[in-house]
């Protein structure tokens, strides 16, 4: 029954958001500021899944200008975890196929996403340009996962050197969020699903780093996220005991 429930709401919510979303967005088509505020309305529906989602980010996070933030990317829950983090005006990366997405597609275009055809390899290296060009015009981040794919429960995955392409040739800092695990942590038949932290660290100067050290710069970033990936996955896990070890006790 739960189960039903939740899929009822997930569903109407995405539909009124999105095509709420488009009307509002043709008043403002492109704006990259829409990204940030559609992306924390679905991050709403983390409450919806029986997740407590806590957010952490540097204090200076509003004042970092143009910057490429990189993120896991595990699966479709990325939507309603990592999305509450994101500062405007960010847009975020994606596959051109994803426009064809019935009133999610439509609104993912009009709030200014950039979108790529990941089986066209010139079109994707005109894409890395086009991220540069972005960066050199306007005050705007994007948001990539460099993975490419979704981990599925493998763990932090290797890094594509798009994004470190992008950040080098723009002169713009990378900016790593870490999100603990959520791979078969939502059940959707159980009312309390549990904690998911999303952290942002301190930008990473790309300054060093040459166009020749790009796989350095990717493995570098690669190591960053994955030692704070573990250690928050280390700390849900002690925060998520503790109750039960507590409870244990009393009785």
């Amino acid at each position: 029954m739960l189960l039903i429930a939740r899929v009822v709401i997930v569903v109407l919510y995405c539909i009124l958001v999105c095509v709420f979303g488009c009307i509002w967005c043709l008043f403002r088509p492109r704006d990259p500021r829409h990204v940030a505020t559609f992306g924390h309305m679905f991050g709403r529906l983390a409450a919806v899944f029986g997740l407590k989602v806590e957010t952490r980010k540097p204090a200076q996070a509003q004042t970092y200008g143009n910057a490429i933030y990189i993120a896991n990317h595990q699966n479709n829950y990325d939507m309603v975890t990592a999305s509450r983090i994101v500062q405007p005006p960010t847009v975020t990366v994606g596959k051109k196929s994803l426009v064809w997405i019935p009133f999610f597609g439509q609104l993912y275009w009009l709030t200014g996403n950039l979108l790529i055809d990941r089986n066209n390899r010139t079109r994707a290296h005109g894409t890395i340009a086009e991220v540069v060009k972005q960066f050199r015009e306007r005050t705007i981040s994007i948001w990539m996962f460099p993975e490419g794919t979704r981990s599925r429960g493998r763990g932090l995955l290797p890094f594509k050197t798009g994004a470190f392409h992008a950040a080098i040739a723009a002169g713009v800092p990378i900016i790593p969020v870490c999100v603990s695990n959520t791979s078969n942590k939502v059940k959707l038949n159980r009312w309390n699903n549990g904690l998911v932290i999303v952290e942002m660290l301190p930008p990473v100067d790309v300054s060093a780093w040459g166009k020749d050290q790009v796989r350095e710069l990717a493995a570098h970033c690669h190591q960053l996220m994955q030692d704070k990936i573990d250690a928050l996955d280390k700390e849900v896990a002690e925060r998520e005991a503790a109750p039960q070890a507590q409870k244990n006790q009393a009785s």
